[in-house]
């Protein structure tokens, strides 16, 4: 996983698409949230916001 992050980072930095770096962090915290909503106590507040 440290490699794909690194390669990632390499990539963005020699073609110069920081613009990438927000989207990768909203996909990682959206995932985080459905993990976290699949089977907690937290869920249903979690689908309440939606």
């Amino acid at each position: 996983m440290l490699a794909f992050v690194t390669e990632l980072w390499a990539f963005m930095r020699a073609r110069k698409k920081f613009w990438l770096l927000p989207i990768m962090i909203m996909m990682v915290l959206f995932g985080a949230l459905i993990v976290l909503a699949k089977g907690s106590a937290v869920a249903p507040f979690i689908y309440t916001l939606f």
